[in-house]
């Protein structure tokens, strides 16, 4: 069993907030980092005291090139100053939808790519929140432990503290159906998908929806919300199918664009999502929870702290 005293916990600058929640959770300190930036742009990194022989936990969403950069950096300096683990937390993954290159596309798969690049610089154990394919788990050679930690739990107690009654879940595909079912099962309460169809980058149609939605409030579930426009498209259909009102849920609030000007002015009543990714904090339309608690437990667990 690992004692709390030997656990160091760091993370890049993005995630740096949640890292402080997620130590009030372990009931341990968060460390933070020595950092400059050069006039040419250079940056400097420093553990603040010794990590040799500890057991170093890294969290670190990986939204941007700079953040991967970072996380890279962070575990590669947990290795070369001989830290006796080195674990990583990845609340947001970025680039995960590009798992796949389709043939003959010649497009880099960077969902692969870029995560084989975290698992090159040596961590021991990584665990990812809700990723949108499990593909990215196996971009390794199998020396690393890895985890694909599902927010389930935390999705169903923000619901049923919602205040919503007789609501039923919606995923705005096919291909996001399975999670929502196992949701509703947990809720205890009907579900159904819409028939959407990609025929572009970033752009979707969304042309029916299931009458189950009739007379019932309409809560549209998905991994993530970028642009927003299937959700939105999702929205009107249940409203034109019936529903009574419609708010959305999505574990990793992007939000990228003029995403937040076209949610305030469509259908939907209120975004419930968590703060995996960065920058994320509830308004008059978003509704933020903590991941912090799950993120605990896995800690706890992996280490057995």
């Amino acid at each position: 069993m690992t004692r709390k005293d030997n656990v160091i916990l760091v993370a890049n600058s993005a995630s740096t907030p949640l890292g402080h929640k997620l130590a009030e959770r372990l009931w341990m300190p968060f460390t933070e980092l020595e950092r400059k930036v050069f006039a040419d742009g250079e940056r400097f990194h420093a553990f603040p005291n010794s990590v040799s022989g500890k057991d170093l936990v890294i969290l670190g969403a990986t939204h941007d090139d700079q953040s991967h950069q970072e996380l890279i950096d962070l575990i590669s300096g947990g290795r070369y100053w001989n830290a006796a683990s080195v674990n990583v937390v990845i609340p947001f993954l970025g680039y995960s939808t590009m798992e796949r290159a389709k043939p003959g596309s010649f497009e880099l798969p960077k969902g692969i790519t870029r995560t084989r690049q975290i698992f090159r610089a040596r961590p021991s154990f990584v665990a990812f929140v809700d990723l949108h394919s499990e593909a990215v788990l196996h971009a390794h050679s199998g020396e690393i432990r890895t985890q694909h930690v599902w927010s389930d739990e935390l999705v169903v107690d923000k619901i049923k503290k919602s205040g919503l009654t007789n609501y039923v879940l919606v995923s705005p595909d096919y291909g996001f159906s399975k999670r929502v079912a196992r949701l509703a099962s947990l809720l205890d309460c009907p579900h159904t998908a819409a028939d959407k169809d990609r025929y572009d980058t970033d752009k979707t149609i969304v042309s029916q929806v299931s009458s189950v939605v009739k007379g019932k409030t309409v809560i549209i579930c998905d991994d993530m919300i970028r642009t927003g426009g299937s959700i939105l498209q999702t929205a009107d259909r249940c409203l034109e199918a019936g529903a009574k009102e419609v708010y959305a849920h999505a574990t990793h609030l992007v939000m990228a664009g003029d995403s937040m000007e076209r949610f305030k002015k469509g259908p939907i009543k209120k975004i419930i999502g968590s703060d995996t990714y960065p920058g994320k904090a509830s308004n008059d339309l978003l509704d933020v929870y903590s991941i912090a608690p799950l993120l605990a437990d896995v800690i706890e667990d992996h280490l057995h702290i």
